[in-house]
């Protein structure tokens, strides 16, 4: 009897974890809202556009930080990177580690403690994460961590919040799967990778991006390099949406398509001299797609979210309790009340110092820089190896640049407070911070940054010791180039700029 009603009691459970959805998070690198559902004229994607379609799309969505790891670190659980100190890029790997507030928890590990089977991958048995082959990994056997997908997270986190690299081994069990993919990544290299890069477009798409055709921000000269670049990242956006097609397809096959909740994000804009790292709308603002049980069909919201509400739909999706002190917020649950503003960060980029806040409305877009001293693009080797910035100095250095680029990109110093009327002037070129026609709008948002910095217990700074334990890991490998922007960064701190 004892047996049978464990037996029962099993089934019962297996059947109970079956009905609860499962949830799968696309994270794509390097990505602004590109796709034809976007208003992207010159490309095609049918897979983002069909989640679209058949779910909610936001067309105000918008990140917390413009940098890969401050970002994950936000999104994976659901705060502020400021909040939990995980704002400086890359930081906490050397001898100082980060460790999460007592009352952060990582969103893996709250699917685990409801039961569910978690993932990280490339959502596919047999391509990886930038859509080829896996490659075999010297001493890890096949299908094991070297499968798991990119985390990136700035704080100390136990590797078993994460069950396996795909949902294949989940049993009877519900399963919460990231599909990471390579996104913007997809064309950087040197010349011969990028020219791989756009044969490979050929071969799986039948054609590439007609550069000539292409169109971007005013502020970028109709340089052959620009432009050639931004056509292999519209095609890195045709490869990409081809990865989530093929996803759908699997789970469609498998039959789990109905009883599935995906969410399409990126982690940040387009990698340019004024998108990846920055707070302008090419460096925060995103994809963010919802689709699945429950989710309205074809619909199109504008209301403001960040990334980080993602946390907070997918544990309100499947009845877990969304934990008090998150700060990301279930934008799908019923009376939600949408927000008249929201926050993002800029701070240190691998070994180049930055510290930028800024807060937006419906309207207008308000920037603060505490380093105005200091030129938009600082010595950074990460940018300044991307033949799309060496370009743009070398035209600078010659006297070549359009006055819009000069300005906007190669100017000595920077204002303190910026402010932009989004709707009128989309790309952010016009700063009306000293207009005294706007002066109410100023003291709003200058206000409404100084509070929410406060309330949210802004991290600031980074601390000299926890910048010489993180420089420790970069300068490990000889690079004059890093160690002589180290060398800088200290020098200006000194120079109070």
């Amino acid at each position: 009897m004892t047996r049978f009603v464990l037996l029962f009691s099993l089934v019962f459970c297996i059947s109970a974890f079956a009905e609860r959805p499962n949830v799968v998070w696309f994270v794509v690198d390097d990505m602004s809202p590109h796709f034809s559902c976007y208003g992207e004229k010159l490309i095609q994607t049918p897979a983002v556009d069909r989640l679209a379609s058949q779910g909610t799309k936001f067309t105000h969505a918008y990140v917390t930080a413009p940098v890969c790891s401050a970002c994950r670190s936000a999104l994976i659980t659901g705060m502020y990177q400021t909040t939990i100190g995980a704002h400086h890029h890359r930081s906490g790997r050397g001898s100082l580690k980060i460790h999460l507030p007592t009352d952060v928890t990582p969103v893996p590990v709250l699917f685990q403690e409801a039961g569910y089977f978690t993932c990280i991958g490339s959502g596919l048995k047999d391509l990886d994460h930038r859509g080829l082959p896996f490659a075999a990994a010297k001493g890890k056997k096949k299908g094991g961590p070297s499968r798991l997908g990119k985390t990136d997270y700035n704080f100390e986190w136990d590797a078993k919040m994460y069950d396996s690299h795909d949902w294949a081994g989940r049993g009877g069990k519900p399963f919460f799967m990231q599909v990471q993919l390579h996104g913007g990544k997809l064309r950087e290299g040197n010349e011969s990778a990028r020219a791989a890069f756009k044969e490979r477009v050929v071969a799986e798409l039948g054609s590439a991006t007609d550069a000539t055709k292409v169109t971007f921000p005013p502020y970028y000269p109709r340089d052959p390099v620009l432009l050639d670049d931004w056509a292999l990242y519209l095609d890195s956006v045709r490869l990409t949406d081809l990865h989530v097609g093929r996803v759908l397809a699997r789970l469609e096959s498998e039959g789990l398509m109905e009883n599935t909740l995906i969410i399409f994000v990126t982690d940040h804009g387009i990698s340019h001299a004024r998108g990846k790292q920055f707070l302008f709308d090419e460096g925060t603002r995103i994809p963010f797609i919802v689709s699945g049980p429950g989710v309205k069909k074809g619909a199109v919201r504008d209301d403001l979210v960040m990334q980080i509400d993602m946390a907070a739909i997918s544990l309100g999706a499947v009845g877990i309790a969304v934990p008090a002190s998150m700060q990301g917020r279930d934008v799908l649950a019923e009376g939600y009340q949408p927000r008249d503003a929201i926050f993002a960060a800029r701070d240190r980029c691998d070994e180049t110092v930055e510290r930028i806040r800024s807060v937006r409305d419906g309207q207008f877009l308000y920037i603060r820089n505490f380093h105005p001293q200091r030129p938009h693009l600082q010595p950074n080797a990460y940018k300044d190896g991307k033949a799309i910035i060496q370009t743009q100095r070398a035209l600078h250095t010659d006297g070549k640049l359009p006055p819009l680029s000069e300005k906007l990109l190669f100017s000595d110093q920077r204002e303190a407070e910026e402010l932009y009327d989004c709707v009128a002037d989309p790309f952010q070129i016009t700063n009306l911070s000293k207009d005294a026609k706007f002066k109410t709008q100023l003291e709003r948002n200058r206000e409404r940054l100084d509070q929410w910095m406060e309330q949210s217990r802004d991290k600031g700074a980074e601390s000299d010791a926890m910048y010489d334990s993180d420089m420790a890991e970069y300068v490990k490998k000889p690079n004059p180039e890093v160690e002589r922007n180290i060398a800088l960064m200290k020098q200006w701190a000194k120079e109070g700029k």
